[in-house]
């Protein structure tokens, strides 16, 4: 095989430098083993790559017609070194995160952008699951990080960083909203983020006697908008609808139409974290420096 991992420093060092002095110096070698480097590469492919008329190497047609895919393979051959180095390092080859639906839309999904830039053939799953189901699925092993709502007690089979809060504010559609005045809040229709059963939410959402479930904020959101009952849902997904009027947000009698909740992200404490998992934790730490703190 022609090209291997050092020919092709040596091929793309000329054409970057323009001469074969220039490649020894970026290469740090001497002149004449990148000269001979090049001859041998020729007689192998049976092709001229540069001239050498002048005293500068200058690519040929067939060198110019080579380069893409050379600089292509230099790249794939950089981020294959870097991926065995980083699993040496510890980098897991699948991050696995279970989010509860209502945590999708703030901001525990942005340091993925990072993550993916530092470590980017580390494949990430992200999984939508009702609180219960996260912890549950953390613990199996299915998922190395569930993100949940905080909640009462703590677990001695696991680790924690508190990591902000979420917004949610309780709305409905214009034409919904006034069915509720008519029929008060215990019968208007709920509709909760809570598949299979409503213990799957935490109990201070649930305000109605007349619910009906979901899996996702945006089946949620859907059922809102069609007028078929009221949520409380992430604000920011929400924010934008209010302004325009399409949503309206539930003026309760003795309470505020909006709930804080604060959220963990968690993992076991007999399993060792990957790099992937540790560094995703990192930039969440990192976020929150920038947060207020909790009152």
């Amino acid at each position: 095989m022609a090209f291997n991992s050092e020919t092709l420093r040596v091929f793309l060092a000329v054409l970057d430098g323009g001469s074969f002095s220039s490649a020894a110096r970026q290469l740090g070698r001497v002149p004449s083993a990148v000269s001979m480097a090049i001859a041998q590469l020729e007689a192998e492919l049976d092709l001229e790559l540069f001239d050498r008329s002048t005293r500068k190497a200058l690519p040929t047609q067939a060198a110019r017609a080579l380069e893409p895919q050379a600089r292509q393979a230099a790249r794939q051959l950089n981020r294959l070194d870097a991926q065995a180095l980083q699993m040496h390092q510890g980098l897991e080859r699948r991050l696995v995160i279970a989010m509860a639906p209502e945590l999708q839309s703030g901001m525990w999904s942005q340091p993925l952008i990072d993550l993916a830039n530092e470590f980017p053939l580390l494949e990430v799953e992200v999984r939508s699951a009702s609180q219960a189901e996260a912890v549950r699925l953390m613990h199996e092993g299915s998922v190395h990080l569930a993100l949940v709502f905080e909640r009462p007690g703590i677990d001695e089979r696991e680790n924690f960083l508190e990591a902000g809060s979420q917004l949610l504010t309780a709305v409905a559609a214009p034409d919904y909203l006034r069915q509720m005045d008519e029929q008060g809040m215990v019968e208007a229709r709920q509709i909760i983020v809570a598949a299979g059963s409503p213990s799957a939410t935490d109990p201070q959402m649930i305000l109605s006697h007349h619910l009906w479930l979901t899996d996702s904020d945006l089946a949620t959101l859907n059922l809102v908008q069609a007028g078929l009952g009221w949520a409380y849902l992430p604000h920011p997904l929400v924010a934008a609808l209010i302004e325009s009027g399409n949503l309206r947000t539930v003026a309760f009698d003795n309470m505020a139409n909006q709930l804080r909740l604060w959220v963990d992200i968690v993992w076991s404490s007999s399993r060792p974290l990957g790099l992937g998992a540790r560094r995703y934790l990192e930039l969440i730490r990192q976020r929150m420096a920038g947060q207020p703190a909790r009152g």
